[in-house]
Formats: C-alpha cells, sequence, structure tokens
C-alpha cells in the first residue's frame, strides 16, 4: 500500500468513479489535507482488482492483485456473518436482510502533521453505506462520538482486529435501535496511518426497508422506505452537509415527515421524541472483532 501511494499523481487520478468516494480522494480542504485514499469497487472480484492494478502499475502488480482480493473476500464474508448475527439476535429469518451489493475497497493514508500537532485526518460522519469493516494498522486515530462532542479513541488493538460500524442504512433497517455512530481519524506524532475498509454498496434499485417485526405501537415506523443509491448520491451531495454532524438526522427527519403524514399527525410527537436529542433512544453498536491463529 505505501508502494501505491508514491504513484504519480497522474496515474492515481485513473482511479476515478463517477460514485462519490469510490475512486482516488487526495488531500484537498473538504475532507482533510493529510488524506490520501484509494477505492477499488466489488473488490471480491478479482478481475475489479486486476483492472484497478493495471492503472496503477506497467505489470499489474499480481502481488497487489492476489492480497487485496484476498483480504477484501475475508473481508466480504466477515460482514456476512456479523449481518447473521444481528438477525439471529433479533429472531429474524435471513432474508430480512437479504440484497444484492457489490464491496468497495478505500485504502487509505493519514499523513503525520507537523510537530506538536493534533488534526483532523478526516472529518467527523456517519457511515452511508449499510456496513463498514476496517482494518488498520498499528497508529491509532480512529476516534469514536459516545456522547454529544465526547470522544475516545480506539487504541491497542490486535493486528487481527477489525472494527464493524453501522451504516445509516442499516440503522433504518431495524428502525433505529442500532445507532450509526459518529466517527473521525484525528492525527498527532510523527508516524502516517494506514488503514484499509469494506463497505457494503448495494446494487442500483435497492430499497431500505425497515421489517415489520421493528414496529409496533411502541416502536412506531421512523423511516419510509428509501432507494439505497438516491440516498447515497444525496448524501454526497453538498459536502457541507455531510459534514456537518446533524446531517444524518436532517435527511432522516424527512422521511419520519412524509411517513407521520400517511399514517397520521399524531405520530409526529412520537416521531420527534425518537430525533438526536433524545440520545437515549438509541443503542450504539460499534464491535471489535479480534481472529487469532
Amino acid at each position: 500500500m505505501k508502494e501505491l501511494v508514491k504513484d504519480p499523481v497522474e496515474r492515481k487520478q485513473k482511479n476515478a468513479s463517477p460514485l462519490p468516494y469510490h475512486g482516488w480522494v487526495g488531500p484537498c480542504e473538504q475532507v482533510s489535507l493529510l488524506y490520501v485514499g484509494f477505492g477499488v469497487r466489488d473488490a471480491s472480484n478479482y478481475d475489479s482488482v486486476k483492472n484497478f492494478a493495471q492503472l496503477m502499475w506497467p505489470d499489474g502488480h499480481p502481488q497487489f492483485s492476489d492480497t487485496i482480493h484476498t483480504l477484501a473476500t475475508q473481508m466480504e464474508e466477515l460482514n456476512k456473518l456479523v449481518w447473521l448475527m444481528l438477525i439471529d439476535s433479533y429472531g429474524l429469518e435471513e432474508e430480512s436482510l437479504k440484497m444484492i451489493y457489490k464491496t468497495l475497497v478505500r485504502m487509505m493514508k493519514y499523513m503525520s502533521p507537523s510537530p506538536g500537532e493534533y488534526k483532523s485526518g478526516l472529518h467527523s460522519h456517519t457511515d452511508k453505506p449499510v456496513s463498514t469493516l476496517i482494518c488498520e494498522d498499528q497508529i491509532s486515530g480512529l476516534e469514536v462520538e459516545v456522547n454529544d462532542n465526547q470522544w475516545i479513541m480506539l487504541s491497542n488493538l490486535s493486528p487481527s482486529s477489525f472494527i464493524f460500524v453501522v451504516g445509516d442504512p442499516l440503522k433504518a433497517w431495524n428502525n433505529g435501535r442500532l445507532k450509526s455512530v459518529n466517527h473521525r481519524v484525528m492525527m498527532s506524532g510523527d508516524k502516517d496511518r494506514y488503514s484499509i475498509a469494506a463497505f457494503v454498496i448495494p446494487n442500483e434499485g435497492t430499497i431500505i426497508k425497515t421489517p415489520k417485526e421493528f414496529i409496533y405501537d411502541q416502536h412506531p415506523r421512523l423511516f419510509k422506505d428509501f432507494d439505497f443509491m438516491d440516498f447515497f448520491h444525496f448524501a454526497f451531495s453538498d459536502l457541507e452537509k455531510l459534514i456537518d454532524s446533524g446531517f444524518q438526522d436532517h435527511f432522516f427527519l424527512k422521511f419520519r415527515w412524509e411517513t407521520a403524514m400517511e399514517e397520521g399527525l399524531e405520530l409526529v410527537f412520537q416521531i420527534l421524541a425518537s430525533s438526536k436529542f433524545n440520545s437515549c433512544f438509541f443503542h450504539e453498536i460499534f464491535l471489535y472483532l479480534d481472529f487469532y491463529n
């Protein structure tokens, strides 16, 4: 991966995509001046990884292709396992969270700041894919917001640890029981940080629906069914909305209001009670998965 970052800028720019954050993103004010990232869509498909490698290196770097494809395949299987654990914990059938998707793998470098600085490597955000698995090196930097503006750093993770992050669509799927937590990367010290993330990106036309088992009198419907790709494009249509930590509630409240209009205005008060102002409503989930040889 370090070899990849050293490629000339004109070669990196070949890693382009019409989908937001699916290709190369260099240092910029909108994301971070310390951030560099590459994207490989459908990374569990060897041809996709091979095509990416051929853009980056004249010889196609077969070793890189083999490594990334193997990692992507294993992370995809791990994600499926976590999904099955969630489904089983609610006593639901596997069909309740079944969708056709591709795994987007992003390879990211966060550069060390100037000596003595504590600087943003990636702004605060919630994930827009359904879920994310993160594999990182031993350099700390990933932080999670546990309360309003209270952050904890995830540190001392073993090399075999993965971090599972609930995305906004997964929160909508289970009617708000799981929280898609705000997280960010903050950099200090003199060492660069490297990480690889696998994002679940449903295919075009996928509708995110809340199963009826999650909807009842004490827990009314919070989210109207929505098209994932419409949501994904909307989420990245305005970077200022994305950077604003209140964006998530701004978007979902739109669906909550439409639902209330359909099901009766008396539901509005219950819906507003479940917004971010009632933090006790949510159960946060950020799973640490350790696998040892």
